[in-house]
């Protein structure tokens, strides 16, 4: 069955978003095509009127001033017949001149509407000129009063010409005026459009979104929330988007391989617990016969080694020399029988009778191990170095055993000068490694596994004496207190064993856990 089966009738997310944006793009687009038309129509507006109409406007009172001053000057001197009042007449013809032309770059062309009207203006002027300032040219006569009436008539058409381009550009002004606010309006108007289309579009996107996808996310997660709480067993469906059907799909496939698992768990648990009381029936076999061997096998053993010794004191001198030794090798034997039982019970012991554990001044532990092999070191005049010794937690007797086992290994297995062991300890992050050095005969590298595993033996009985259990219950005794025991093979001359143990925490180093009689 296809796990997926219903995300094909679903769309991606990738497909929302893709429509979204495209909706999105063509309605801002459009929106600021309104605007950008908007401004356009602004510009052209505000453009005709500032460029065009306004200047016009302007250069048309230019010229109106320009006749009248040209007026002025004419009629004073037609009644005055002083020259000196042409002045103004002559300065206005140049004002005319400069008006004019300024009208015609501003589109006061003939054709259009200003033009037609600035025509009209200056045919007015010219026939009002022709009479009125006639006097002036050479062969014409003189000033005369009835030439001023004749000019005043004729330049009051120059007045009306002026007047009627005066009110074409005062309408063409409000004109476009009127059409800049209108541009102007619009233009706030497209602007609002847009920012009201810009929030719609945003809400609308933010409703989308939530509706497609953080509503089947939350649900999603509610239901994985569920089965993650306190119902495994609870289906997890996935719904809106295809990746969220999909996602909700590998969880479902998830949560069912989570509860196979469990349900296998579950059967090794219970095939752990059958096991479990299996082992615990055959631990309290093995205290049974720890305690049978600690009495009931020793017991034997010592008569057989007592009646031996009775019989060696007794019958001595009167055995022949096989017999005398065959009386030694049942002694030793059971010697040898009594010794490897009492290493074999107290390696048995290690991690299954324990005591509380307590902090101990390693350094009092190695004297209580040196006292205890004085014979030992006395006899191989060994010298025993020792370094700076932390405190350490455990249980004193396990620890000194390991200190003594491996002490008493260098003394027992040295070369020809006398035994030199070097007892010290060094702070490794979390753990202090401890290191007993010798310049006895060594180990080779190939057996530093080996040695570790109980009765393994290098050497023959004869010529090392021992059970062979020594380093595994070091072994045993210091993995029991979290560290790890091994021969550092690296170490030239001689042999060094390297152990660690747990560094001291403040708490447990505090007068209430301290052992003072270690």
């Amino acid at each position: 069955m296809n796990r997926y089966a219903g995300a094909e009738s679903s769309w991606p997310i990738r497909r929302w978003v893709t429509l979204v944006a495209v909706v999105e793009a063509i309605l801002l687009l459009a929106a600021l095509a309104g605007g950008g038309i908007s401004i356009a129509n602004l510009n052209s507006a505000r453009s005709l009127l500032l460029d065009q109409t306004g200047p016009q406007l302007l250069q048309a009172n230019a010229l109106a001033q320009s006749l009248l001053n040209q007026e002025t000057g004419i009629r004073g001197y037609l009644l005055t017949g002083q020259r000196d009042f042409l002045q103004p007449y002559i300065d206005g013809r140049q004002a005319q001149t400069d008006a004019v032309e300024a009208l015609r770059q501003l589109g006061a062309t003939p054709g259009t509407e200003a033009g037609n009207d600035l025509e009209a203006v200056l045919r007015s002027a010219k026939a009002w000129q022709d009479v009125a300032a006639a006097p002036d040219q050479a062969g014409t006569g003189g000033p005369s009063p009835v030439l001023a009436d004749r000019g005043k008539t004729l330049f009051d058409q120059v007045r009306a010409g002026l007047s009627t381009l005066n009110a074409h550009l005062s309408v063409a002004r409000d004109t476009g005026r009127t059409a800049l606010d209108r541009a102007s309006g619009v233009l706030t108007a497209s602007l609002a459009v847009i920012a009201a289309l810009v929030v719609i579009l945003f809400v609308l996107l933010f409703l989308g979104l939530r509706r497609t996808i953080t509503r089947p996310i939350t649900r999603l997660a509610e239901e994985v929330r569920v089965v993650s709480d306190d119902d495994l067993h609870h289906p997890v469906l996935g719904t809106g988007p295809r990746e969220l059907v999909k996602l909700g799909a590998d969880v479902e496939a998830m949560r069912r391989r989570i509860v196979d698992e469990v349900s296998a768990l579950e059967r090794a648990h219970a095939l752990l617990d059958l096991r479990t009381q299996a082992l615990e029936r055959s631990n309290s076999d093995l205290e049974q016969f720890a305690y049978v061997a600690s009495h009931d096998l020793q017991e034997p053993l010592r008569k057989v080694t007592s009646f031996c010794q009775l019989l060696e004191r007794r019958y001595k001198g009167q055995l022949d020399e096989r017999g005398e030794q065959y009386i030694d090798f049942a002694v030793d034997g059971a010697k040898r029988m009594q010794s490897l039982i009492n290493d074999l019970l107290a390696f048995s012991r290690v991690g299954r009778h324990t005591a509380e554990p307590v902090v101990l001044d390693s350094g009092r532990l190695l004297d209580q191990a040196l006292a205890n092999l004085g014979t030992a070191i006395e006899e191989t005049g060994a010298r025993v170095e020792r370094g700076e010794l932390p405190e350490v937690r455990g249980e004193a007797s396990l620890l000194t055993a390991v200190l003594q086992n491996l002490v008493n290994n260098a003394l027992k297995f040295h070369a020809d000068e006398p035994p030199v062991v070097r007892v010290e300890a060094e702070r490794d992050g979390g753990q202090w490694l401890f290191s007993v050095t010798d310049n006895g005969i060594g180990i080779e590298e190939q057996y530093a596994d080996r040695i570790f595993v109980i009765f393994q033996r290098l050497h023959s009985r004869t010529a090392y004496g021992g059970t062979g259990i020594g380093l595994a219950m070091c072994r045993k005794i210091i993995e029991h207190h979290g560290g790890r025991i091994w021969l550092d093979t690296a170490h030239p001359g001689g042999s060094r064993f390297r152990f660690t143990l747990p560094v001291v925490s403040t708490v447990d180093a505090g007068p209430e856990s301290r052992n003072e009689d270690a």
